[in-house]
């Protein structure tokens, strides 16, 4: 359905507001002038009424009768009052003279004035003619004042319509993948406000298509490497190349960069899984100090393999929480294995439990503080430290961080007091 434009709502508005004043207008002036041009035709004819009762007595037939044809060329009918009381003159002036009973009064559109002998009666419609006259110059002016009205509400509709029109311009620019383009912010301060609505929204875009053209790259170089690994081995395996004892090593090797891979591509499904309405979470009572035990048990023996030192810091009392204990264990799974990655031996990793909160704290080199502040975003991290320290996929924080958001909770980083890093989380009550 075609919709009708800003201009031509603005245009019909003013004409709406000014049509409405103008009949209003027009109305309260038509009404003034009517009432004003009867007051002044009454005036005017009481006066000729009294002379003309001084010249019906003064003057004989003949000067009677010519006043008579004086006034009827004036719209002014003479109705003569005998001595007995009876009338003589037109028969529609006589019986408005009846009908006010020989006073001076208004019956209908007629105007009596009453005197001695003789009575006037005049016709306001034929007897208005200034009033006629006044009341076409109003209606000429409201109808000049209409037009005007439609002119200013053009302009100020194409006004106020050229920065919206330039501004979606600049959105559907935007949509062909363009970014450097923005809307004038200029214009009354709503129209202003939407442009500049669209140029935050064109500096977001070009910053979320930055860190994920930076992300692609991070991510397809982490690909490549261990996929570069297993096309060699591979090829040396076919070859004939590698043989005798050599093999299960090459096999070994061959594993963990498939696990590698494997690890990765399960990161990226489940990290685009967050983004989908249908990402299911089951959330039922759950015993947090039973799940973060048996979570302890895990990542213990993986510690000791490793020499690190694992503690667990668990309250005296059952923690309940209602939350999915399935995803809770994918969160706790990714915070430890990121701690475990860049503890040293000898150093601790702790897993603690507290009322309100999880925490994992680690012995390792930790962050700066704006590294704590894009620990969460997709790659950051790896993307500083792929060359100066162990890394993982670049995407286990921010799938860590989505799914505590997905649960309801929020999640913290900073530093903690065994040296490393603390990440802590926080569920809600229900």
């Amino acid at each position: 359905m075609r919709r009708t434009s800003l201009a031509f709502r603005i245009t019909a508005l003013c004409l709406a507001v000014a049509g409405v004043a103008v009949v209003v207008a027009g109305l309260v002036s038509a009404r003034l002038v009517l009432t004003a041009s009867r007051e002044v035709m009454r005036e005017a004819l009481a006066d000729q009424a009294d002379v003309v009762a001084e010249q019906v007595g003064e003057t004989g037939r003949a000067g009677r009768l010519r006043v008579v044809e004086v006034l009827r060329g004036q719209g002014i009918a003479v109705v003569l009052i005998g001595p007995d009381g009876g009338l003589v003159g037109d028969p529609q002036a006589v019986r408005a003279v009846r009908a006010t009973g020989k006073e001076s009064a208004t019956v209908g559109t007629r105007l009596v004035e009453v005197r001695p002998g003789v009575a006037l009666v005049q016709e306001t419609a034929t007897g208005d003619g200034p009033g006629r006259k006044l009341l076409r110059n109003i209606t000429f002016a409201l109808g000049v004042g209409l037009l005007v009205a439609a002119l200013a509400g053009l302009v100020l509709g194409k006004l106020v319509a050229r920065p919206l029109r330039q501004t979606a311009a600049v959105a559907r620019t935007m949509s062909g993948g363009r970014r450097d383009l923005r809307a004038p912010e200029h214009g009354p301060a709503e129209v202003s406000e939407v442009a500049g609505a669209v140029n935050a929204l064109a500096d977001a875009l070009a910053r979320s298509e930055a860190r994920q053209r930076e992300f692609l790259l991070s991510v397809s170089h982490e690909l490549r490497t261990p996929l570069t690994a297993v096309t060699g081995f591979a090829e040396s395996l076919a070859d004939g190349v590698v043989s005798g004892p050599d093999v299960p090593v090459v096999g070994r090797t061959i594993q963990q960069e498939a696990h590698r891979l494997d690890r990765l591509v399960t990161d990226l499904l489940d990290l685009a899984r967050l983004g989908a309405d249908d990402f299911r979470v089951d959330l039922a009572p759950v015993d947090l100090t039973d799940l973060v035990s048996g979570a302890a048990e895990v990542w213990r023996a993986r510690c000791a393999a490793k020499g690190v030192e694992f503690r667990l810091e668990l309250p005296p009392h059952p923690t309940v929480r209602t939350t999915d204990p399935r995803r809770l264990r994918q969160v706790l799974d990714g915070l430890l294995e990121n701690a475990l990655r860049l503890t040293p031996a000898g150093r601790p990793v702790v897993l603690s439990l507290g009322d309100v909160l999880l925490q994992v704290r680690d012995g390792g080199p930790g962050l700066s503080e704006e590294d704590y502040r894009v620990a969460f975003r997709k790659g950051a991290l790896h993307a500083k430290y792929e060359r100066s320290r162990p890394v993982g996929t670049g995407v286990g924080l921010a799938l860590v961080h989505g799914l505590v958001t997905r649960l309801g909770g929020t999640i913290e980083a900073g530093p903690a007091p065994e040296g490393g890093a603390a990440f802590t989380v926080r569920l809600p009550d229900a």
